[in-house]
C-alpha cells in the first residue's frame, strides 16, 4: 500500500501534465508581457564611407492577439524604446539611436491537443527612429517599413495561462543623414528574441 501511493500520485501529476488545454477559438484574446531581445547583424552597411555596427539592447515588450478564426490570430507587438550603440570602421563608438518597432503579424498556432503550442506568422514592422545622438553633428535615420516573421511556442500552464518563448526576424533598413547629407543606409535586419508570460481572456 505505501508504495501504490506515490506510484498513483506520480501517475496523477504525469496525466495531468499531458492534459489537453483549451484551444484558441475564434473571439479567443491574449496578451503578453515579457522582454525582447533585439540584436542586429553583424554587418550593417556602409555610412560616410566605413562599415556600420549597430549593437544589441534589451527592453521589456507587451503583445495583444485577437483570433479572428479558431487557431488563427492578429497579434500586435508593442514595446519600450530600444537604444543601440552605433559604431563606424576605425573610428568605434560615434553615438547612439533610440528606436519604436510596432509590428502587426498573421500568425497560427498549431492545435496540438496538449500543453505544447507552436506557432507561425508573417507581418508588417514600422519602425520609428529618434534621439538620434553624435558628436560628429545632426545624424537622421528615416523611418522604416519591412516585412517580419515570426515563430515560437506557448507552454500551457492551464487554458488561461502559458509561458511563450519566441523569435522574430525583421527586415528594417534606414537611410541615414549626417548634417543634411546622405551617408548611406543602415542595415539593420534583426533577429528578435523574447520570453513572455501569456493570459487569454
Amino acid at each position: 500500500m505505501h508504495t501504490m501511493i506515490p506510484a498513483a500520485f506520480a501517475a496523477t501529476l504525469a496525466l495531468l501534465a499531458a492534459a489537453p488545454v483549451a484551444a484558441q477559438s475564434a473571439g479567443d484574446m491574449t496578451f503578453g508581457i515579457g522582454l525582447g531581445s533585439v540584436m542586429p547583424k553583424s554587418d550593417n552597411g556602409t555610412l560616410a564611407g566605413l562599415g556600420a555596427e549597430v549593437g544589441n539592447d534589451v527592453q521589456p515588450t507587451i503583445t495583444f492577439e485577437y483570433f479572428i478564426r479558431d487557431n488563427l490570430g492578429i497579434e500586435v507587438l508593442a514595446a519600450t524604446p530600444f537604444k543601440h550603440d552605433v559604431s563606424l570602421d576605425g573610428l568605434g563608438n560615434i553615438g547612439s539611436v533610440k528606436h519604436l518597432p510596432p509590428t502587426v503579424t498573421l500568425q497560427y498556432h498549431f492545435p496540438t491537443g496538449g500543453a505544447f503550442a507552436p506557432f507561425v506568422g508573417a507581418g508588417v514592422t514600422y519602425v520609428t527612429f529618434f534621439d538620434e545622438e553624435t558628436p560628429l553633428g545632426d545624424l537622421e535615420l528615416d523611418d522604416s517599413w519591412g516585412l517580419s516573421v515570426h515563430a515560437g511556442f506557448d507552454y500551457w500552464l492551464n487554458d488561461r495561462n502559458a509561458i511563450r518563448a519566441d523569435v522574430r526576424w525583421m527586415d528594417i533598413d534606414s537611410d541615414a543623414k549626417l548634417n543634411g547629407a546622405s551617408i548611406g543606409t543602415a542595415e539593420i535586419d534583426p533577429v528578435v528574441v523574447g520570453v513572455s508570460y501569456i493570459w487569454k481572456f
